[in-house]
């Protein structure tokens, strides 16, 4: 039995009523846990110092049959990089990207109006960062608009944690984060993430360096890639997302105005968590856009999963998820529209974790191979989803073009 048919295994007894079929899926369940950990791991080391986690051998292989490789130049019709890309000239005017979100993070200024910040140096050192590496960039008090010299691996010595204003704007290089720790978006606002390839991200012991007496308690790093925590007006855009310990990117504890675009996010169990907790009633308020994404190879599930909430999930391509698509608890507000969804053995889009219902509906989705979308709540029409629409959303059938420049762009 293939770790695929254990999860869907898996998925079918923790549906059922029988007390003890549930608590043996949980012992499976954990069990699945531990050996995606240990498979991500392993890719990790055998990985280490390659910029896309694609150039070994076997996710070349199954990548192809995802998705095409992304080509030098942009495909037409991506309303975000319609905006700021005209041949080369962006080079000579980065910051129009901030007048380019969609979705509820449209805001986001990140490092607007402030210097350009180069990055010499893929060297980290917590204690006492130096001028002209990230970290140094990313804790300055000003604005910033950071940059790189050249392509760089960075292998984190703690998690990366980055203030106010800032964005991080990878175009024209090749930026790998490889192991241990992740990036971290805790109570700031207005920062942008654009390009950047996240992979391999553990649990190593350590505590964070910032803990705010009304938030949860948060005594070691969980293995998420990217976490945005207690922030708002965050934009992640043309990242590339794999194997880490837990979920890709988590948006939690009252984190508000976001939007994840033109992502790539392949290989891992969760993906995508919106939502703290079902105590943390004041994610009710979180707005949250998740467009233009490619779901790919081995994403098994949440992509996303949303506790309270409202979710514009919009113009992004689901491949063959392992357990579910769309998840959710603690009566979210979530609007499918206009998605392209390719089932494989798990055919289901949706699944609740809990009965609270709230409204879900689908609008303009595209479903082959047997996919199909559960409905709940308010009717499409409904005035209930109004603070759960973003932007005008394309055409589905447009979809497979433009995500297949999902991920980091190769611009030069």
């Amino acid at each position: 039995m293939t770790l695929r048919e254990m999860e869907i295994s898996a998925a079918t007894l923790m549906s059922g009523d029988n007390r003890s079929r549930r608590r043996v899926a949980k012992r499976l369940e954990s069990f699945l846990s531990r050996s995606w950990i240990a498979i991500a791991n392993l890719e990790a080391e055998v990985c280490v110092g390659v910029y896309y986690a694609a150039l070994c051998v076997l996710r070349v292989t199954s990548e192809k049959k995802a998705k095409p490789s992304p080509g030098l130049d942009i495909s037409k019709g991506n309303p975000i990089d319609d905006c700021w890309y005209r041949g080369q000239k962006w080079l000579h005017n980065r910051q129009k990207l901030a007048a380019c979100g969609i979705g509820f993070g449209a805001d986001a200024q990140g490092g607007k109006g402030g210097s350009i910040y180069e990055v010499t140096s893929a060297e980290d050192d917590p204690a006492s960062p130096k001028e002209g590496t990230l970290r140094h960039a990313v804790t300055q008090a000003n604005p910033l608009w950071i940059v790189f010299q050249a392509d760089m691996t960075f292998v984190l010595k703690e998690e990366l944690i980055i203030s106010s204003y800032k964005t991080i704007d990878a175009r024209g290089a090749q930026i790998l984060f490889n192991g241990s720790w992740g990036i971290v978006v805790q109570s700031v606002t207005h920062v942008i993430i654009h390009g950047i390839h996240v992979t391999g991200c553990q649990r190593p012991p350590g505590y964070f360096s910032a803990n705010y007496s009304r938030m949860p308690k948060r005594s070691e790093f969980d293995g998420d890639g990217i976490k945005i925590i207690d922030s708002q007006h965050i934009w992640v855009d043309h990242c590339r997302i794999s194997y880490c310990a837990d979920g890709l990117l988590d948006v939690t504890v009252s984190s508000n105005y976001i939007s994840v675009t033109n992502n790539y996010f392949e290989h891992n169990r969760k993906v995508m968590l919106m939502g703290h907790s079902p105590s943390w009633v004041a994610d009710k308020q979180m707005q949250a856009t998740v467009a233009f994404n490619y779901f790919g190879e081995g994403a098994m599930e949440r992509m996303p999963r949303c506790r309270y909430g409202n979710f514009h999930v919009v113009n992004n391509y689901y491949w063959e998820w392992g357990v579910y698509a769309i998840g959710g608890s603690s009566a979210p507000t979530i609007f499918s529209e206009g998605n392209y969804f390719i089932a494989g053995n798990a055919k289901q889009v949706t699944r609740r974790m809990d009965n609270s219902s709230g409204n879900w509906c689908s609008v303009n989705d595209i479903f082959l191979n047997g996919a199909y979308f559960i409905s709940s709540g308010e009717p499409k029409n409904s005035t209930a989803y109004d603070l759960a629409k973003s932007f005008k959303a394309l055409a589905s059938h447009r979809i497979p073009k433009i995500t297949s420049h999902s991920g980091p762009l190769q611009l030069l």
